[in-house]
């Protein structure tokens, strides 16, 4: 059964510490290595986050010894009720740099208010004050935190890693999104339509837009994740980009597949065409948000394309 932290003794109490604090110099030092190719003065930061933690360890372990001897318990935080707690590492691989800066300061706070919410649980004078004084070096590491945050952004260097931070999301997310999403749009729309003119019937236009959606997907995510593993391109994991790249390439297909749920043939066409500007406007969009394409010429592009599969569609489901 999980303690609460008024029921712990001085001793628990210092054990907790302890492998909170061994805790949090090891998920920085791990942050540090996983960015510091890309995001250089965050990892010093970090860097520096870690001897601060192991400096605060050496010295709980210096006060336990002196105070009950050798043997040190295993506390661990999801041994008591309501403690903090810290994202597994293989989450926290998935952050970008900003979420880290924030984590970093949250981690910082969380590790304040446990010393002094602590130092009420104990009379032992020795170790009410190394948990005060812990608790103030906690808050100036939160300070220092934000300090070293506000020199990256004026060196220049804060700048320079959220450009860094821009482009690997753009590689890593945009890209095949937007591969997936303009094929699913556009290369669906010819078998969709033209089944629909071809029968006047909803139900074949959906069933043929479906089985075109999901095909398009699937065969997209595949190519995707195949086309290179990510490491020489920095285009991140083959798997990753293909999910997101199948994923979009369906819902762009299923996006004007779905009006044809409705039974009037008519209606349904209209809603169809309706959905297909959206989905046109939507990628033309993110071209110029995202792809730095004007925006004119984004729209242009992906219309004259759009438009030209429309009418084959059209025409072949017609012939």
């Amino acid at each position: 059964m999980a303690k609460m932290l008024k029921d712990l003794t001085a001793a628990e109490i210092l054990a907790l510490a302890i492998q909170s604090e061994e805790e949090d110099g090891r998920i920085y030092a791990d942050l540090a290595e996983r960015i510091g190719m890309e995001y250089p003065e965050t990892a010093k930061s970090l860097v520096a986050m870690r001897d601060e933690e192991n400096g605060h360890r050496h010295r709980l372990i210096e006060l336990y010894r002196k105070q009950f001897g050798e043997h040190i318990p295993l506390i661990r935080r999801q041994d008591v009720k309501g403690f903090i707690t810290r994202k597994p590492l293989w989450i926290t691989s998935n952050l970008t740099i900003a979420m880290i800066r924030n984590e970093i300061e949250t981690m910082e706070t969380e590790a304040r208010n446990f010393y002094q919410a602590a130092i009420a649980q104990t009379s032992d004078a020795a170790v009410r004050q190394l948990l005060g004084d812990l608790a103030a070096e906690e808050e100036k590491h939160y300070e220092l935190a934000e300090e070293m945050d506000e020199q990256a952004k004026s060196s220049g260097a804060r700048e320079e890693e959220d450009k860094s931070q821009r482009r690997r999301f753009v590689l890593q997310i945009v890209q095949p999104g937007l591969a997936g999403l303009m094929d699913g749009s556009v290369s669906t729309l010819a078998p969709v339509f033209a089944a629909a003119f071809a029968t006047h019937a909803s139900r074949d236009a959906f069933l043929v837009g479906m089985a075109a959606s999901v095909g398009a997907g699937i065969s997209m995510g595949f190519a995707e994740a195949m086309s290179d593993d990510g490491v020489l391109s920095g285009r991140g994991r083959p798997w990753a980009r293909g999910t997101v790249c199948g994923l979009m390439t369906t819902a762009g297909g299923i996006g004007h597949t779905l009006p044809f749920l409705i039974t009037d043939f008519y209606i349904a066409m209209y809603v169809a065409f309706a959905i297909v500007a959206v989905e046109l406007g939507v990628i033309a969009w993110i071209r110029h948000r995202y792809m730095d394409t004007p925006l004119l010429s984004a729209t242009f592009q992906v219309v004259v394309g759009g438009v030209l599969v429309f009418i084959v569609g059209i025409l072949i489901g017609s012939a």
